[in-house]
């Protein structure tokens, strides 16, 4: 897998210019119209890179783009991919690696999930503090020496001075933040409400199908991440998911959380 890793990071950059940029960016459901807000200079699509793997989710666009917001390099996926979609957790990481590999000192991760603390309200912007994962471990296997160690440590997870930073920003920009853990599940049906009182009963805020093993790959990498869950629904009342709101809510705080990562990028 190593060597998959980075004959891909060689192509990429070779396609690219060499371009090396600073931060990596994941894109989660519905917040995929914030690449439009980079200034792009290379735009490579999953399915012309070796190795890559294809989206299959509506709301993902897949691709990868390279440019700058703020004057600071960034690559941004725009569309990620996910355990339920047939996916081993090797190739649901295998971007955050080749990232790495490419040069990026930050991963800013984002996704839509269910709010399962009752003061959450829709359309929301939860910091990630910390997550509870409910799926197989990335990092089961032979470990890639090379990238990290083999018991790598979570504590930290989620950058504590850049949730510092982030709330500074907020304050600033008038922004309301909520803050919470993320329960990491496989998916893709959306959670039961026994499943939801589940989650809070173990010290879950909000609930989602991605962005745990992401996490953990980089951190197994020493990249220091920042996370945003955008509320998308209320879990733990009737109203049924809905795939299609899910995307709508995501656009629609999508934009606060734009103004958030802009300005985060440009005080790193």
């Amino acid at each position: 897998m190593l060597e998959e890793i980075k004959k891909t990071a060689a192509f990429v950059a070779a396609a690219t210019g060499d371009f090396r940029p600073e931060v990596g960016i994941i894109l989660g459901t519905g917040l995929g119209d914030f690449a439009d807000t980079i200034e792009a200079e290379y735009t490579l699509e999953y399915k012309d890179i070796p190795g890559f793997p294809v989206s299959t989710v509506e709301g993902h666009k897949g691709r990868l783009i390279f440019g700058r917001i703020e004057g600071r390099k960034v690559v941004a996926m725009q569309g990620r991919f996910h355990y339920y979609e047939g996916y081993p957790m090797s190739q649901v990481t295998f971007p955050v690696r080749v990232m790495k590999l490419l040069g990026i000192r930050y991963l800013f991760v984002s996704n839509a999930s269910g709010g399962i603390n009752p003061s959450f309200r829709t359309g929301d912007l939860m910091i990630i503090t910390d997550h509870i994962n409910l799926m197989p471990n990335p990092l089961i296997g032979p470990n890639m020496a090379e990238l990290g160690p083999r018991f790598p440590d979570m504590h930290n997870c989620y950058d504590r001075e850049l949730i510092a930073r982030a709330t500074k920003i907020a304050e600033t920009e008038g922004i309301k933040l909520q803050y919470g853990v993320y329960v990491g599940g496989t998916g893709p049906t959306f959670e039961t409400q026994a499943e939801y009182r589940y989650f809070k009963a173990i010290g879950g805020d909000a609930a989602g199908m991605s962005t745990v093993p992401e996490v953990i790959v980089a951190r197994h990498m020493s990249v220091p991440v920042f996370g945003v869950s955008v509320i998308t629904n209320c879990g733990l009342s009737d109203e049924a998911g809905d795939h299609e709101d899910v995307q709508r809510q995501g656009r629609k705080a999508g934009v606060r959380m734009a103004v958030l990562f802009r300005e985060m990028i440009k005080n790193l």
